[in-house]
């Protein structure tokens, strides 16, 4: 077999690949959930474990030929234990959503109860939307957040807690602005005799990096992304207690998925690395702190935001409070057309289809990760706030879509 390039081999994915390349470049990502992984990341997602069955977990695989496989999981995992301080560590599902699957169905049955955040409110599909598996193989009841302040009311979901008596309480959220208080929702899990699944796929570098305060220890488990706040391998991670070890790892393999995605493991391995470095709490303390500077410049510039700020990474706009006909999907496209890239979201008091929705989500770990600081960061906010505020201006897109090239320019991506 002959090994040659995807340009000699494909060329219509080679013109594919490529042009993503430049897109990232030429484009400011601000979607909250998106980062760039280093090169040393994408060398390991593309390497030639991709071709090794690993059923199993190390020492224990359905397969011979495992023992470099066995390395490079192991890692992993105890590079995570050290990350996050977990007793337990389970590298192997494929997605933040698999890795919520995986808790499930390592305690709970089909009908059980789950409490969670309303989607529109800032929760998740596989935290128990009805269009979800989890929404379909289980009874759930969804909270909300106080709709005057935007922050969760911790009162209120310990009292849903006790009328609805649920199996497992969710927190950790996809648009949640504000820091969790983990240990207000387990004196709610508590109350029921519940369990706590606390879900940081967004924050899992804040968390890793003291940000944000950690639910290890705390929750019965913490799930996560991978390839978020924490810039490692794209997938998912679950955390425990050696009391629920045997029960996750189960319900992993066999009970969700079979082999491993090793090449992926492999980029986790290599990330969770970088993200023991000094340099990584730099970065996430300086993406914080960008988050912080595009509410503030939001909010100098007129937009009203969810909770009034951020505590976090991602600042979430109310586009009702600011311009009524505006929708989110309208300020998506728009911004899209002069190369931010972010997207549109529901809100509280959501009126709209989650398809066209009143809010967006802007994030800063992509754009902290390229290098932007406070000032950047301003300007960032100056340029969205003015493209929203002259849609369908032409002359005001194309000062608007150079100042971005610019700003790209200075702040170069995979040179």
């Amino acid at each position: 077999m002959e090994y040659d390039t995807i340009r000699a081999v494909d060329p219509d994915v080679a013109d594919a690949l490529e042009a993503e390349v430049e897109r990232e470049r030429d484009t400011l990502e601000m979607i909250a959930s998106e980062n760039f992984v280093s090169e040393a990341v994408l060398e390991a997602q593309g390497s030639t474990l991709t071709n090794k069955y690993a059923e199993g977990y190390p020492g224990e695989r359905y397969y011979g030929g495992c023992e470099h496989i066995d390395t490079v999981e192991s890692l992993a995992i105890e590079r995570a234990k050290e990350l996050w301080g977990a007793e337990h560590v389970n590298v192997q599902p494929h997605s933040g959503s698999q890795a919520n699957m995986g808790v499930y169905l390592s305690v709970l049955e089909p009908g059980d109860k789950i409490l969670s955040l309303d989607l529109t409110h800032g929760g998740h599909l596989s935290h128990g939307h009805k269009v979800n598996f989890a929404g379909k193989l289980y009874e759930v009841e969804q909270y909300e957040v106080d709709p005057e302040t935007g922050y969760l009311d911790y009162d209120e979901i310990y009292a849903h807690a006790e009328e609805f008596d649920p199996d497992i309480i969710v927190s950790g959220y996809s648009a949640y602005p504000r820091q969790v208080e983990w240990e207000r929702i387990q004196e709610a899990a508590d109350a029921a005799d519940a369990y706590h699944l606390a879900d940081i796929a967004h924050i899992t570098g804040l968390v890793a990096a003291g940000e944000h305060p950690s639910p290890v220890g705390i929750a019965d488990f913490v799930t996560g992304s991978t390839h978020k706040t924490i810039r490692s391998g794209r997938g998912g991670i679950i955390m425990c207690d050696e009391e629920y070890a045997d029960a996750v790892d189960t319900a992993v393999i066999p009970g969700m998925q079979g082999g491993p995605l090793m090449h992926n493991i492999a980029g986790k391995a290599v990330g969770f690395k970088e993200a023991l470095e000094p340099e990584f709490g730099e970065y996430a303390a300086q993406t914080v702190e960008n988050a912080k500077i595009l509410a503030q410049t939001f909010q100098d510039n007129g937009f009203g935001l969810v909770s009034g700020g951020t505590d976090t990474h991602l600042v979430l706009v109310d586009l009702r409070e600011s311009h009524e006909d505006v929708t989110g999907k309208d300020a998506e496209e728009a911004l899209e057309d002069v190369g931010i890239v972010l997207n549109a979201n529901t809100v509280p008091g959501e009126t709209r289809s989650p398809f066209v929705a009143s809010g967006i989500r802007a994030g800063t770990p992509a754009l902290t990760t390229r290098g932007f600081d406070a000032d950047d960061t301003e300007r960032v906010g100056e340029l969205i706030a003015r493209t929203i505020n002259h849609i369908g201006d032409e002359d005001v897109k194309a000062e608007v879509a150079e100042e971005v090239q610019a700003l790209c320019d200075a702040n170069p991506l995979y040179e």
